[in-house]
């Protein structure tokens, strides 16, 4: 996968905003867009096995009430 190493900052961000609001993967995959995503897919994207679209991480973003810049706010 490309740009691996983005893709596992921005999952430790999901999956800090998730911890913080006490919801668990599958109530975050059931916020996502109005047909949500899978708990399984929420697990992949936390983890950086799988990538998403713009639009998912906008719904991710949405869901857990946060401004999209969040996501990418990579700790050094």
């Amino acid at each position: 996968m490309r740009h691996y190493k983005e893709w596992i900052k921005i999952g430790l961000n999901i999956l800090y905003y998730r911890k913080e609001q006490r919801l668990t993967q599958q109530q975050l995959a059931d916020l996502c867009g109005e047909n949500g995503v899978s708990r399984a897919f929420i697990q992949r994207v936390e983890t950086g096995v799988s990538s998403c679209s713009l639009d998912t991480l906008i719904d991710i973003a949405a869901a857990l009430k946060i401004p999209l810049y969040k996501l990418f706010e990579f700790k050094e």
